[in-house]
């Protein structure tokens, strides 16, 4: 534990084996199913995880290398997931059976994935520096308009009727109705590399800072920052736990850490396995947190007692 975190005693963190290895598991979600679904980025799969038992099944994509990163139930009761290097969103049912929609823009590199308030599914377009909107029916339609050249939207969150990405390049995050229209925020610290965001019960936004070793939180228009007790963190997921708090994954300290929605440092904890590699970090309805350990190919498990 970190010098200036505050202890605690009842945090259990458990691995579980992806059955494929190298997997690289990236993204993950709770689906209609309630168990964790996710993207096996490098073995080109998509995977699932029964709380219940702790065993996985594995859905292979068409296209090996496909590289899907980000994933999210739709209001259609699927999961929707980007495939980067593929340039395409896919559909898979719970039930296991893919359908995958090419984009119009070329190279677009989806990324992140989001279930919008309209009913549709949107997404980000990182190589392209654009906002993607599926509709269930699977038609695309593309808005660049506002956002900043080169600035890379990476992670979406919901806030209301608008869509909040982050722009990991431009180290800014950025409001978009769903008419199209954006607005962008400076981060506090330059350079900062804002990545993954989420959005808390009340109303505040949340984004992890990579280079600043902090999260950034937007509340009433305005940006403010809050730095982490762990040195050289390189912080990559964030999410909402069933405390309350802010809890976030520090990928390069190899940590799990937790946050008060005030921007207080409460906790941080080993991760067991070395050098995971920690990415995206999801709470679940079963009131357990859960992230993915990208280099060790494995979903780590968080339990509050």
């Amino acid at each position: 534990m970190s010098a200036s975190a505050k202890p605690l005693s009842r945090v259990t963190i458990r691995e579980h084996r992806i059955p494929t290895a190298p997997s690289g598991p990236y993204i993950c979600a709770e689906g209609p199913d309630h168990r964790l679904w996710f993207c096996e980025s490098v073995s080109g799969k998509i995977g699932r995880l029964d709380p219940a038992t702790g065993t996985f099944d594995e859905f292979a994509l068409p296209d090996p290398g496909s590289t899907p990163i980000g994933i999210v139930t739709g209001a259609d009761g699927n999961l929707w997931f980007c495939e980067k290097r593929g340039h395409r969103v896919g559909r898979i049912t719970p039930a296991g059976a893919i359908t995958e929609f090419a984009l119009p823009t070329q190279k677009a590199g989806p990324d992140g994935i989001i279930d919008g308030p309209d009913g549709n599914v949107w997404f980000s377009e990182g190589d392209a520096n654009q906002i993607g909107r599926i509709t269930p029916a699977g038609d695309v339609t593309e808005f660049s308009a506002g956002i900043s050249p080169g600035s890379r939207p990476l992670s979406l969150t919901v806030r209301g009727r608008a869509i909040w990405f982050t722009e990991a390049d431009g180290h800014r995050i950025a409001r978009m109705d769903l008419e199209g229209r954006v607005r962008e925020f400076d981060t506090v610290t330059p350079n900062s590399q804002p990545r993954a965001a989420c959005t808390h019960p009340n109303g505040d936004v949340w984004f992890v800072e990579t280079s600043a070793n902090a999260l950034g939180r937007v509340r009433d228009g305005k940006v403010s920052e809050h730095r982490v007790p762990i040195d050289n963190a390189s912080l990559r997921g964030v999410t909402v736990g069933p405390d309350g708090n802010l809890w976030y994954t520090a990928n390069a300290a190899n940590r799990i850490g937790c946050m008060s929605p005030e921007g207080e440092p409460l906790f941080d904890v080993a991760i067991p396995t070395p050098a995971s590699g920690a990415r995206c970090i999801a709470t679940m309805s079963n009131g357990r947190l859960y992230f993915t350990a990208y280099d060790a190919s494995a979903i780590g498990e968080i339990i509050l007692d």
